[in-house]
């Protein structure tokens, strides 16, 4: 059989290496007590709510879902505004960040990012074979004039993240506001939006999409919802806009299960509220620990943080796993990226690393 070689950007590619798993590490080790900051899941797990809701649905596995997922985009206009024909349901954000650019990207564009952003967007503009504008980040953090300065003639697609994964940094309205107003409006701006539930109060961006129809905004219920394992992801934007999206997804990308999950989520704001309650205690006591060690951390307005260890982060990080607790190198010298996790997570995190880096906490 004559080999039959992948597109270039493809060829290329190397895929995206998600954080390492509770189980894989207890096969590699041998060791149970294992704490997982690495992925950015709600500790809190799902709410009841949601359990409840599918193990309500469990009959109907054998069937289709509904390919036009009314129950969700009915919750979604309930608790957003936004009509039906204004939605993209994805599975998981990830899914909605490939149709963007499969939509409206090809060989012959660009796409802007930032330097120190999510992994993703450089992958999806590989694996079309576009050409990739990344700006150096300002302070860990996206410049967004820069930005708007890089926009070339050929440039398609901007990916912006608020908050910033993996450096967990953020913008404020007024600085968006300008920066929209620099961009071509024949340029789509993606603006991914996982974290945002975390710090409501920081930014509306939904605003926005009434004032510039080339915004994309993009959110997850992966991480404050709690339903990583479901993968369920939401885009708004123009009805231009979402027709294009609708005429390349899937029929059936968000399961069933998924919806029914993702409706009660969205429904239950006791949990959410709780879930904020335990990142903000758990963001407080990360930091209080890393000034303790002496160690310097970035600022951050989601459910992890960007810490400097002060070592080479690929040694510290498999000296953590060594001691149960798994975290994430994220490609920053010196740093790495801790998920929050309950009380007892992160004192046994900050312990770990404490004894792996050899210092000694002070009063």
């Amino acid at each position: 059989m004559t080999f039959v070689p992948a597109n270039e950007g493809i060829a290329q590619l190397q895929p995206y290496q998600p954080g390492k798993p509770i189980s894989e590490l207890e096969r590699e080790l041998g060791i149970t007590d294992i704490v997982k900051l690495a992925s950015n899941e709600n500790p809190l797990g799902c709410s009841d709510l949601v359990k409840q809701a599918v193990a309500d649905e469990l009959a109907e596995i054998g069937r289709y879902p509904d390919g036009g997922g009314f129950i969700l985009k009915d919750q979604i206009y309930s608790q957003f505004g936004f009509n039906h024909n204004r939605i993209t349901l994805g599975n998981g954000s990830n899914d909605l960040l490939e149709i963007f650019a499969r939509a409206f990207v090809s060989e012959r564009d660009s796409v802007v990012y930032s330097q120190h952003a999510f992994a993703v967007y450089g992958l999806v503009t590989q694996a079309i074979g576009a050409k990739a504008i990344e700006v150096p980040a300002k302070d860990f953090s996206h410049d967004l004039i820069a930005m708007a300065e890089a926009i070339e003639k050929n440039t398609k697609l901007v990916f912006i993240a608020n908050p910033n994964n993996p450096t967990g940094t953020w913008f404020e309205e007024a600085e968006f506001d300008v920066f929209m107003q620099k961009v071509p409006p024949h340029v789509i701006v993606v603006l991914d939006e996982a974290y945002v539930e975390y710090f409501p109060e920081n930014f509306n961006s939904l605003k926005f999409l009434e004032q510039y129809s080339n915004l994309i905004v993009s959110r997850t219920l992966s991480k404050c919802y709690g339903l990583a394992a479901l993968r369920v992801g939401f885009a708004l934007a123009s009805i231009e806009v979402t027709d294009y999206l609708n005429r390349i997804r899937q029929p059936f990308n968000v399961n069933h299960l998924a919806m029914v999950a993702a409706v009660a989520a969205l429904k239950d704001e006791d949990f959410i509220e709780k879930s904020r309650l335990v990142n903000k205690a758990g963001m407080a006591q990360l930091e209080a620990g890393f000034k303790a060690l002496g160690l310097n951390y970035v600022a951050s307005r989601a459910n992890f943080i960007l810490v400097n260890v002060q070592a080479d982060p690929a040694q510290t990080f498999n000296a953590l796993l060594k001691e149960g607790v798994i975290v994430r190198p994220v490609g920053i010298a010196k740093h790495l990226r801790v998920s929050i996790g309950t009380e007892t997570e992160n004192a046994k995190f900050l312990a770990a690393l404490a004894q792996v880096l050899g210092l000694e906490a002070k009063a």
